[in-house]
């Protein structure tokens, strides 16, 4: 199977301390890693690891510091189609804390809002032998385009409702599984279920809000419910909900949408309890 991955593509330094650092404070780390990020990059590594083909769509360019993203995606066996191959900028960078005790994570970033790619730029045939396709909203023009082409083509589109930015409701109307966090608020929405009401306007079968570590909540064509979230000590959270996206691309295309909520929650969990954003990929679940 090959899944198309559409969005941001960053470059993270992932850092753990025992707590964040406050103001005019220097820490040292007790570990750190450096390997490429991104919501829709994250998801593409997971679904490459549980063994398909995943390509990601994304605004790199030809900055030195590209080098190494696109040395660790191939590691990664992560196909990369860049959108602006000649872009001499440097690509987006993430600085990570991750406080040991709770594995909860801080990052400063930059997104895509500054390097947004035309849509006219964009071939259909980006879509062509995709069985399904993922969306970060990161790119919102380029991600409507390909999304209207999938929905012609029959290709089920995952949109991934990190945050809520300007343009996302063109690109939800298209979707078939709207995977939102709880930090996902639509205009004039304040709850979950506000949330759910506005998604359901659009006309999305399948949708679900993530809560962390507690049940995910789920509207699967009018029927509700929750699935329970394994329960553990977590050493590191970053990434998580990205591998969760991952892993359930994987899972959708094997079995219904509440199962595929499972298994997804099963991968994230497994994916917690280990320092950074690949050493899970080592060891079985």
């Amino acid at each position: 199977m090959h899944c198309l991955f559409v969005g941001l593509t960053t470059l993270d330094f992932i850092y753990r301390a025992t707590d964040p650092p406050q103001r005019n404070q220097k820490l040292v780390a007790a570990d750190y890693l450096v390997a490429a990020g991104g919501p829709a990059t994250n998801a593409a590594i997971a679904f490459a690891h549980l063994g398909h083909a995943a390509t990601v769509l994304s605004n790199l360019g030809c900055h030195p510091i590209t080098h190494l993203i696109r040395a660790d995606l191939q590691a990664c066996h992560v196909m990369l189609h860049d959108l602006s191959p000649t872009k001499a900028d440097p690509p987006p960078v993430s600085s990570i804390v991750v406080t040991e005790a709770t594995g909860e994570r801080a990052v400063i970033s930059i997104n895509a809002v500054k390097t947004p790619i035309a849509a006219a730029q964009i071939s259909p045939e980006l879509v062509n032998g995709v069985d399904i396709m993922l969306i970060d909203g990161h790119q919102m023009a380029v991600s409507e385009r390909l999304a209207a082409h999938a929905k012609a083509a029959g290709i089920p589109v995952v949109v991934d409702g990190g945050s809520w930015k300007p343009g996302f409701e063109t690109v939800l109307s298209l979707a078939d599984y709207v995977i939102c966090s709880a930090n996902f608020q639509p205009p004039n929405c304040q709850t979950d279920a506000d949330t759910i009401a506005y998604l359901q306007a659009l006309n999305i079968p399948h949708i679900a809000i993530t809560h962390g570590d507690q049940p995910i909540q789920y509207c699967d064509r009018g029927i509700s419910g929750f699935v329970s979230v394994p329960v553990i000590q977590p050493v590191d959270t970053l990434g998580a909900g990205d591998i969760f996206h991952g892993a359930f691309c994987d899972a959708i295309l094997k079995t219904n949408f509440v199962e595929a909520l499972s298994q997804a929650a099963q991968v994230a969990t497994h994916s917690c309890q280990y320092f950074g954003t690949r050493a899970w990929m080592k060891l079985k679940i």
